[in-house]
């Protein structure tokens, strides 16, 4: 593990990372979920892609990485662009898994794999809705600290900055950044995700025009297992559309 710090606004981050394959010439940047860290995707993936330099990353706030006030995805995205400035580094490919799915299209590399990707809005279940209105409440009444009482499982043990930064990034839509994407697109998504269900990855491969979908067995965290699948049928993408 090592640690890499820029500068955003202001402030200095320190920015946990590690590398694998180091003698590579072009290199996969791995980027975590939210409440996950590094390690999830170094254990998922680092036996496989050995023709690519790993580049596994704590995103801000996550891991072993410092953050200092809630940001956005966008703001995300502009602090791993610093970081993988500061390494000198850029991915051929971007494998994000999702939280981790936005920031890797934010950031437009060549090739992207979106993993159970977030960024699709869909309507919210009605207890979620209940526990939204009786947070603002609590709020109006100056009792920020039962946050923890209405939050949702993703923040639970995290401090105000982290919920206040789900908060922000919960509801981003991002449908026209997936319009926008022209590189290449590999999706794979679990067949029994509960938590970014098949309805989203159906509309971002519709909204991605040089898209193709996976679907495989298992929940949100469906890849864990499944390095070589998705290493092989990537690679067979790849191969086809050069």
């Amino acid at each position: 593990m090592a640690i890499k710090r820029v500068e955003y606004n202001g402030a200095e981050l320190s920015l946990s990372y590690l590398l694998l394959n180091q003698d590579k010439e072009e290199s996969i940047l791995f980027l975590h979920g939210w409440g996950a860290n590094k390690e999830l995707m170094k254990n998922s993936f680092g036996d496989f892609f050995k023709d690519y330099r790993h580049i596994y990353l704590d995103l801000p706030g996550f891991g072993n990485s410092s953050i200092n006030a809630a940001l956005d995805s966008y703001e995300v995205k502009a602090v791993v662009e610093k970081f993988l400035r500061a390494l000198n580094q850029t991915p051929q490919i971007i494998i994000g898994h999702s939280f981790g799915g936005k920031i890797a299209l934010l950031l437009n590399p060549e090739n992207i794999v979106l993993l159970s990707s977030s960024g699709i809005i869909l309507p919210k279940r009605l207890w979620v809705k209940i526990k939204i209105r009786l947070f603002k409440i609590a709020k109006i009444f100056g009792l920020k600290g039962l946050y923890k009482v209405f939050a949702s499982k993703d923040v639970k043990g995290m401090d105000m900055v982290m919920y206040e930064m789900f908060k922000k990034v919960v509801d981003e839509d991002m449908s026209e950044v997936f319009k926008a994407y022209e590189g290449r697109a590999v999706l794979f998504w679990g067949e029994d995700d509960d938590v970014t269900p098949l309805v989203a990855a159906f509309k971002i491969r519709d909204f991605m025009k040089n898209s193709t979908l996976h679907m495989l067995k298992g929940g949100h965290f469906f890849f864990a297992d499944k390095g070589k699948i998705i290493e092989e049928r990537l690679k067979e993408t790849l191969k086809d559309k050069k």
